[in-house]
Parts: structure tokens; C-alpha cells; sequence
């Protein structure tokens, strides 16, 4: 057993199997999304963290979503971006290992993230005199932390279970990045309890969160509708769609992966649906965010306006 165990010591990402012009090209491509997620992302941390307009706990939770975005592109991307340039170019098991940590943990948080942000405009709109003793600095604090705590706990009981497993090869994953199912392909004994704490995990993350989102979208949506002014009515319709559109991209995502019609290449199905997570969703996270927030606009205007006169 010990033998086996330390036989695969490198793997070998495949990512996308194409030609020199087209992976460059990706190359080009990727590269640009990677950039501009992270100087975004940047911006939006700098504006609500210079901007005391924007210290309030709606703008503290959004802050830390920007953060896992920029930390979703950081932990795949590069590696992503070297493979299509050397495809050959094997990298360590405990780098690989350490890649599936960090998916699964930024994974987690964000979900639960997102229900901590709808519980925030949930009792905004629904109990807005009671707000600021409801959701105080001492209790927002408290939830991102367990939002962190949650994820980080949850990406090591899995990280814990594949360590125990024997590996034995083959040493290629037919992935971009470090997958945990594709992991798993590499062990040498039955996953099925992995598969199962997986599947139970799923539930937890995604499946409990979705449904107390969409109750908490739900109750806001019937107090909008209670508004009789049109103008109220529009604007918290406005103040409330980007982050609906956020979860929409996320849980979405999510929930068509599995669904998706049954094709002869699984894997390649998998990869293009995982690059809504490393590259599409934290850029349009941010194009939501920036577009449809009116105080995030007019910070930025308040940042360019006071350079100019430097």
C-alpha cells in the first residue's frame, strides 16, 4: 500500500487538447480575462476601502466576494495559461493537491456568501428602520468569517479523504486545473466514499443555499411589489438585480453542469463549464457590480475627479 501510494509523485494536465494556433490564441485571450478580473477586482477593493461612503456592510460582504474572485483566477489561471503554452509540463502531487484545497474552499465560501448578502438586502428592504441594529459591523464581521470558516472546513475534510487514498496512475488528468472527481481517477482503490461525501457536500453547499436565497428573494420581491411609489419601486428593482444576476451565474453554472445532456466526451463538457467559475463569472461579478451600482460609480468619479486636481 505504501508503495503504491508514492508512485505518482507529478501529474500532467492535459487542459485543452488543440493546435499550437488556436492554444495561443486561448493564451491571448485567457491572459486578457485574467488581467482585467484582477485590476477590477483591484479597483473595487481600493474604492470601498478608500471611500467612507462605502463603508457599510453591504459594500463590506461585496468587498470579500471580490476578493474570491480574484482568488478563483489566481489559484487556476496561471497554471492554466502555462499549460497552453507547455502542455507537456507535469507539476507536482502536492501542488495539485494544494490547487483542489483552494478551488473547493473558494468554492464553498462564495456560496455561502451569497446567502449572507441576500440576507443583507433581504433585511433592507424588509426590515429597513431595524437594519443597522439587525445587521451590525460586529454581526457582519461574524458572518464572513463563518462564511470562510465554512468553506476552508469543508475543502479540507475533502482534501483529507482524497490523502488517504493509494495513487498509482495513470499521471494525466484530462483537466485544466485540478478537479477533485478527476483527482480521484488517479487513485488505485474504491472512491465511492468520496463520491459520497462529495454528492452530501454538494447538497450542503449549493442545494441549502440556492433555497434560502431564493426565499430571501422571495420575501423582497413581495415587499417591492407592496411599494406603491414607481420610482421606489424601480430603484430597489435596481438596487437588488445585480446581485439576483450574481447568484443566477453562480448557482447556475452549478446546477447545468450536472444536468447537462450525457455527450461521449464528458471531460471536455466539464472543462468548458469549469471556465465559467476560473474566468467568466469573477468578470462578470465585477461588470455586474460596477454597472449597476450607482455608489460605486459615483466613487469612482469622486477618485478620478480628486487625481485630476493633484
Amino acid at each position: 500500500m505504501e508503495k503504491n501510494q508514492i508512485m505518482v509523485t507529478k501529474v500532467i494536465l492535459l487542459g485543452f487538447c488543440l493546435g499550437p494556433r488556436i492554444r495561443l490564441f486561448l493564451f491571448g485571450l485567457f491572459f486578457l480575462f485574467y488581467v482585467l478580473t484582477l485590476l477590477g477586482n483591484g479597483v473595487i477593493l481600493g474604492l470601498i476601502s478608500l471611500d467612507p461612503r462605502l463603508h457599510t456592510p453591504m459594500y463590506f460582504f461585496l468587498s470579500h466576494l471580490a476578493i474570491i474572485d480574484m482568488a478563483y483566477t489566481c489559484s487556476m489561471v496561471p497554471q492554466m495559461l502555462v499549460n497552453l503554452l507547455s502542455p507537456a509540463k507535469p507539476i507536482s502531487f502536492t501542488g495539485c493537491i494544494t490547487q483542489t484545497f483552494l478551488f473547493l474552499s473558494f468554492a464553498h465560501t462564495e456560496c455561502v456568501l451569497l446567502v449572507v448578502i441576500s440576507y443583507d438586502r433581504y433585511v433592507a428592504i424588509c426590515h429597513p428602520l431595524r437594519y443597522s441594529v439587525i445587521v451590525s459591523w460586529r454581526v457582519g464581521i461574524s458572518l464572513v468569517g463563518t462564511s470562510w470558516a465554512c468553506g476552508s472546513l469543508l475543502a479540507l475534510v475533502h482534501v483529507g479523504l482524497v490523502l488517504r487514498l493509494p495513487y498509482c496512475g495513470p499521471h494525466e488528468i484530462n483537466h485544466f486545473f485540478c478537479e477533485i472527481l478527476s483527482v480521484l481517477k488517479l487513485a488505485c482503490t474504491d472512491t465511492k466514499l468520496n463520491q459520497l461525501v462529495i454528492f452530501a457536500a454538494s447538497v450542503f453547499v449549493f442545494v441549502g443555499p440556492l433555497c434560502l436565497v431564493l426565499g430571501s428573494y422571495v420575501c423582497i420581491l413581495a415587499t417591492i411589489l407592496r411599494i406603491q411609489s414607481a420610482e421606489e419601486c424601480r430603484k430597489a428593482f435596481s438596487t437588488h438585480s445585480s446581485h439576483l444576476c450574481v447568484v443566477g451565474l453562480f448557482f447556475g453554472s452549478a446546477i447545468i453542469m450536472p444536468m447537462a445532456p450525457k455527450s461521449h466526451h464528458p471531460e471536455e463538457k466539464q472543462k468548458i463549464l469549469s471556465l465559467f467559475y476560473s474566468l467568466f463569472n469573477p468578470m462578470l461579478n465585477l461588470l455586474i457590480y460596477s454597472l449597476k451600482s450607482k455608489e460605486v460609480k459615483s466613487a469612482l468619479k469622486r477618485a478620478l475627479f480628486k487625481e485630476s486636481h493633484f
